[in-house]
Formats: C-alpha cells, structure tokens, sequence
C-alpha cells in the first residue's frame, strides 16, 4: 500500500476529517460516479443514508453538512467556507439542491438524509450509502467509507484494498523496514521519503507544496488568534485563543523565551488552529481535522523558538524536512493500524499526530533516525488507549485542550529522545501494533459514539 505525504497533510474544512472531509469526498464521488454511469440526467431524487459513528456523531461534526455541499459538487480543498451556512439555508428553504452544479432535483433535508443511529455497516464504523432514484425506482447505488484522515474507500476498494497504483521505489511496511532502507542507502528519513515523492511529481514541487500546507497551517494559526465569540453547535464553548495570544502578545521578547512560557504559546498555537476547526474553518488535516492543531503547534513552536538559520540552514528546507518525517511516520500508522478515532479512539488521531509531530522536530533538532524513530515512539506510548468521547457529538470538548496535550508531549517526547543515543527498549513497530489491539478491544462507546466518557458523564448544555 503506498501513500504520499500529501494524503496525510490535505487543505480542508473543519471540524471532521473522518465526518466532514471524508462524507464531502464522498458525495461528490458518487455524483461524478452517477454521471459516469449515465444516470445523472434521469435521477430526479438522492437519499444518504450515514450509518454508525457518522449517525451517532453526525450532526455536531458537520456531515449532513458535508454530504450536501459533496453532492453540490463542492470539495473540501476548494470550498469557500464562508458561503456554506448560505447554501444549506436555500436547499432547505427551496427543498431543491443542484447535483453538481449542473442538474437541480427536489431534496427535502429530513425525509433525504437519513441517520441510521443504531445500525453499523460491517465494513467500517463509518460507512455511508448514496442512492439515486427516478421516481420509485433504485438507478444507482453506491456505498462508501471514510476511514480517517479524509481517506475514502467506495465499498469495491474496500474489499480490494485498492491504494495508489504507482509503485514507490522505496516502499516500506513497517519502521524496521523504513530504518533498514535508510541504513542501506545512507539515507534520512526525510531524504528517503523525498526520493519516493519524487515518483509523483519533482522535487521543487515536493518542497513548494509542503511549504504551503505550512502556510495554510500558519494562516489557521494567525486566523484563530484573532477570532472572537462562541463556537457552533450548542455547547456554548468560547474562543479563548484571541485573548490568550493578546496577553502573551504583551511580553517582551526575553520574557516570552522563559521557562513554561514557551509552552503558552505552543498551547495557543494549538487552541488557535483546534477553534478554527471546530468553527468549520480552512484548516489542514494533519494527520486528522481532530488531531489539526498538533503538528502545525509543533512547527510554530520549531519556527519562533528553535530555529537557528547559521545552525539549521534555511526555514523552508527544515519545514520540509519536518513534514517529510513526520509523514513517513504517519504511513506506518495509517498502513499497520488506524488514523480513524471511529475505529481505535483518540490514540489514533491526537496519538498519531503526537508520535509524527515528535519524530518531525527530532529531525529538524538534528536527531539521527534512531532517535526520530525513538520519539515517535515516545509519541504514540503515552497516548496509548486514549478514548475518543466528544460532548455532544462536538470536536470541542475535550478535543480543542487535547490537541495542546499533544503537542506538548511531542516537544517532550523529542527532548526526551534527543538527550539519548536512539537506543530504545520498546520499537515503534511494536508500539504501532499495540496500538491496532488496544484499538479493538475499546469498546464502542469509546471509539467517536458519544455514548461513553466524557460525553455521557459531563453536563452537556
């Protein structure tokens, strides 16, 4: 199974990669599926029907949102956010909706976008059937699965386990793999990890488009620390980044350098992209919308405090170094477990984006790949059985905190990793696996239902 970098860092739309980057990917695949087919031109009615963890949590992460801005035609790298709460106000004001963009069909919200609460699809806990009708009768059906990250599978990928069909010339399936190719070739993570890039596109434009995922990273940054009010969707959380970044804004550049206070501002680089998210803003998947706000923290914290152009070399290039580990990392988890908090909880969002964003700054810190291998270890091992529990179906509480913990732990994990020689008891492989069974033994309530932990033990109001 090979995967490039840029399927783990994706531009999109909050506040779910798995609830609404995925079912937007996916009802617009079904209605380019549908013209395909030849059928676009008779289907006068559309009904999805979301199942599992997209019923259960559906509403509060935007996929009835998701599901209808996909059968616009609209994509989550491309649409302008700000016209969303327009255009779901007209389709359910006319009860009419414009499959993509070009064949209008009567849609009633309520009767056509159907919430199976207590039914799951066998294959995945986030699984999604599309159906076009023409009167009464099925002219086409297709079932599709979002399984973390915005990753989509229609049900025939699923069952074929169909990825991308170019070949890498370095491909690997697990860290000891990945450790021994470096080893043989005299090769960084990174430097490996560009070289199969180099088999999509070139390396300058590797290196542009990296460098501006981490400016759309930056802008969700600079967006949340200027945002007041309170978020969407019931809960009545407020923004707190916007005040957090105006005291921290009053210190001076010494004080600001001091102690924990770098850790202020990691937390609020974090709460900034993670508020951002939860308000349906432009933010990056990385690896999650969930876990957003970890890696982009990571880099800040590497940008304004760490790095040193006569030590490091130039920004762009340790950037791209960065990205570059930590997404070879991040491959092992999405090919060897999960990135989908419906299937092994949060260890697979916040504790993925943790174990990449430890192994990127042992890289850019000038750690050997034993221990940037030893960091993401670090990463993951004490995310270990983290639960997935939203209050309300909500990527708010405890999400937005959580992913300011992640990056946190990351900072720590590649201290912790840089102050040893790479030498570690427990392999990542090892911790990656432990991962995938904890993840299956987690009962469901755990794993994105709201209907365990925090979820059903906080008061929700």
């Amino acid at each position: 199974m090979s995967i490039s970098v840029f399927e783990l860092f994706k531009v999109g739309v909050g506040p779910s990669s798995s609830h609404t980057v995925g079912p937007m990917v996916a009802a617009r695949q079904f209605v380019q599926d549908l013209d395909v087919a030849g059928q676009l031109r008779d289907t006068n009615r559309v009904q999805v029907h979301l199942y599992g963890s997209l019923a259960l949590t559906g509403i509060g992460h935007g996929t009835d949102m998701a599901a209808l801005m996909g059968l616009l035609g609209e994509a989550p790298d491309t649409i302008d956010v700000d016209t969303i709460d327009d255009k779901m106000a007209t389709i359910e004001q006319d009860e009419t909706l414009c499959l993509y963009g070009d064949h209008t069909i009567r849609f009633v919200p309520g009767r056509d976008l159907v919430f199976h609460n207590d039914e799951f699809l066998p294959q995945h806990a986030n699984g999604m059937t599309c159906q076009a009708y023409q009167g009464d009768e099925l002219l086409f059906e297709r079932s599709y699965f979002s399984i973390g990250g915005g990753f989509v599978l229609s049900e025939e990928e699923f069952s074929q386990k169909e990825q991308i069909a170019t070949l890498l010339p370095y491909d690997f399936s697990s860290a000891a793999q990945l450790m021994d190719l470096c080893e043989k070739h005299g090769w960084t993570i990174a430097e490996l990890a560009m070289t199969n890039e180099k088999a999509f596109r070139s390396e300058s434009e590797v290196k542009d488009a990296l460098w501006h995922i981490w400016e759309v990273m930056d802008e969700s940054i600079q967006r949340g620390c200027h945002q007041h009010g309170i978020l969407p969707g019931g809960l009545k959380v407020r923004r707190r980044a916007a005040e957090l970044y105006r005291e921290l804004s009053k210190q001076s550049d010494e004080e600001r350098r001091q102690g924990l206070t770098i850790l202020d501002w990691v937390s609020l680089f974090a709460l900034a992209v993670n508020e951002e998210n939860a308000a349906r803003g432009r933010i990056v998947t990385a690896p999650t919308n969930g876990a957003a706000g970890v890696i982009p923290a990571a880099i800040a914290y590497y940008v304004q405090f760490v790095h040193d152009p006569v030590q490091h070399g130039d920004l762009k290039d340790q950037v791209v170094k960065f990205m570059l580990t930590a997404g070879a990392i991040g491959m092992l988890f999405k090919k060897n477990a999960s990135i989908s908090a419906a299937e092994v909880g949060c260890q697979g969002e916040i504790g993925v984006a943790c174990s990449m964003a430890s192994a990127g700054l042992a890289a850019v810190q000038g750690g050997t790949n034993q221990q940037i291998e030893n960091a993401a270890e670090i990463g993951m091992e004490h995310n270990l059985g983290l639960t997935c529990d939203p209050i309300g179906g909500l990527v708010q509480v405890p999400c937005i905190e959580r992913n300011t913990m992640g990056a946190v732990k990351a900072i720590n994990a590649a201290r912790l990793a840089l102050r040893g020689d790479g030498a570690h008891i427990v392999p990542l492989d090892s911790v990656i696996e432990t991962m995938r069974q904890t993840g299956i033994d987690m009962q469901s309530k755990y794993k994105e239902t709201s209907q365990g932990g925090l979820a059903v033990n906080a008061v929700n109001c």
